[in-house]
């Protein structure tokens, strides 16, 4: 069993020690600017939130209790990371129920570094009909980019860093963690 052990400011997640990289505060402040980014935006458009599993969930979770417009969400889980590296490679893991078509979309994802996982997701809802899609993501790895993608809502643009905790996850462990962390000695 891995265990999550804390001393101040640095954490050991399973065998790799972490550091804090952004606190809670700064977290649910930016979280809070993009809410309201979208409800002046969306204001009569009643905007589909779709969540990416599982990184998503707290950044989803947070940006819903603050968008105060008519708006639904849903999830999907995609997949493209193993251990500390992205695969390469996205596959849809769980569907979407909801029908797209004619509908404002807001993608929710924790993170994009690649944008391999985030281009394969919007091809997949173009391909329904929906009136627009929209990008919101709490953390961009401008560096690593691979795909000339349209981010609308981007939370914080961070290095070439591994991180952990809000969502983030290092083999399954240390989403819960309300502060993101980064790896040591990076």
């Amino acid at each position: 069993m891995h265990e999550i052990s804390r001393s101040l400011e640095s954490i050991k997640v399973r065998d790799k020690e972490f550091e804090v990289y952004l606190k809670d505060s700064d977290i649910q402040q930016r979280v809070a600017t993009i809410a309201e980014e979208i409800n002046k935006e969306y204001k009569s458009k009643n905007p589909l939130f779709i969540g990416i599993l599982n990184g998503s969930f707290m950044f989803a979770s947070d940006l819903m209790k603050t968008v105060n417009i008519p708006s639904e969400i849903a999830f999907i889980r995609m997949s493209s990371y193993k251990g500390m590296s992205s695969s390469g490679a996205a596959k849809q893991v769980l569907g979407l129920q909801e029908n797209v078509f004619g509908r404002h979309l807001i993608l929710i994802e924790d993170i994009i570094d690649t944008g391999i996982t985030m281009a394969q997701v919007i091809n997949f809802f173009q391909e329904r009909g929906p009136k627009s899609i929209k990008v919101a993501t709490l953390l961009l790895k401008p560096e690593k980019l691979e795909k000339n993608l349209k981010l609308d809502f981007v939370g914080f643009e961070i290095p070439e860093k591994f991180v952990v905790g809000y969502g983030l996850d290092y083999d399954g462990h240390g989403r819960n963690l309300k502060d993101i962390y980064q790896l040591k000695g990076e």
